[in-house]
């Protein structure tokens, strides 16, 4: 982060205008979400090629689950 702020000092006393600067790390922020975007829509093809296993019971689990009474 320190480096950023130091980055955008320098660039900023050498003439660099900030219109270029806000596109830069706009731009770097959107492609950086757009890859974490299509990372995340890669894993649901992933669940979707297995069929649905029941859970076992877990006698150690924390949080209590009503069981079906039949």
């Amino acid at each position: 982060m320190l480096n950023a702020l130091i980055l955008a000092t320098e660039a900023a006393s050498e003439g660099l205008p900030s219109e270029t600067w806000a596109l830069l790390i706009g731009g770097g922020i959107f492609v950086t979400l757009m890859i974490l975007l299509l990372i995340t829509v890669s894993y649901t093809n992933v669940g979707n090629r297995h069929d649905v296993k029941d859970e076992p019971h877990d006698t150690h689990r924390q949080f209590k689950v009503h069981e079906p009474k039949h």
